[in-house]
C-alpha cells in the first residue's frame, strides 16, 4: 500500500517543528536590528544591576515545554533570559559584573542566564529539580556563574546556593546577637559570598561584649 505525502502539508510540519523547539540562536525580527539590540542590552543592565548573582546553563535544545517548566519553578525575584554573548558583555559595561564577565569562560556557546535579585539557593535549587526531572543533568548541568564580581565554576555556585537566605540569616543572626534591627540588617547585606564571615564576625563580637 502507497502512503500518499501532500507537500501542502510541508510548511505546517516546518512551523510545528519550529514550535516544539526553543531556537536560542540565530534571532529573527526586532531581536536582529540594532534598536532591538539596544533594547535588550538596556534590559539585562537592569536585571544585572539588581541582581545579587547569575549563574548560566545551555540553552540549545530546549524545548517550549521545557523552558516553561523551568521558568515556571524559579522563585519571585528570579529571571531566566536567553542573552546573546556579545549583547551579555555590553549590558555589564558599568555594572559590578564587568570584570567578571569580560572576555569571561562563561561567554561561550549558547547559554541561558539566572538573575538572582534575592533567593539563591532556592533559585538553584529549582535549576536541580528542572535536570533532574527532565534528565538534562550531563547535557544541561551549571555552568558557572558570578557574584560580588568574582567568576564561580559549577561547583561553586551550587556551594554559594547552599548558604543561608537572608530571611535564614536574620533569624539566625537575631538568636546568636543581642542587636537593633538595623545592626541586623546590615550583616544581611553582605553580599552571599562574605555572608558566612559576617555572621562569624557578628558572633565573635558578641563573645566579646
Amino acid at each position: 500500500m502507497k502512503t500518499l505525502f501532500h507537500s501542502h502539508l510541508i510548511p505546517y510540519f516546518i512551523t510545528h517543528v519550529k514550535k516544539q523547539v526553543l531556537k536560542m540562536g540565530g534571532a529573527t525580527g526586532r531581536a536582529t536590528t540594532l534598536e532591538g539590540k539596544t533594547e535588550v542590552v538596556a534590559n539585562v543592565k537592569t536585571l544585572l544591576e539588581s541582581s545579587e548573582m547569575v549563574f548560566s546553563m545551555p540553552a540549545s535544545g530546549l524545548k517550549v515545554k521545557e523552558m516553561n517548566e523551568l521558568r515556571f519553578g524559579l522563585p519571585e525575584g528570579t529571571t531566566a533570559q536567553c542573552v546573546k554573548n556579545k549583547l551579555m558583555q555590553k549590558a555589564a559595561a558599568g555594572t559590578d559584573y564587568e570584570a567578571a564577565l569580560t572576555d569571561s569562560s562563561l561567554l561561550k556557546g549558547t547559554n541561558l542566564w539566572f538573575f538572582i535579585r534575592d533567593d539563591i539557593g532556592a533559585s538553584i535549587k529549582s535549576h536541580k529539580t528542572f535536570v533532574k526531572e527532565f534528565e538534562k543533568k550531563e547535557s544541561h548541568g551549571i555552568i558557572g556563574g558570578v557574584i560580588d564580581g568574582d567568576t564561580l565554576d559549577a561547583l561553586q555556585v551550587v556551594a554559594v546556593g547552599a548558604l543561608p537566605s537572608k530571611k535564614e540569616l536574620i533569624t539566625m543572626i537575631a538568636a546568636r546577637i543581642k542587636a537593633v534591627p538595623t545592626k541586623v540588617a546590615r550583616v544581611v547585606k553582605a553580599p552571599n559570598a562574605k555572608l558566612a564571615r559576617a555572621i562569624k564576625l557578628a558572633t565573635e563580637k558578641e563573645e566579646e561584649e
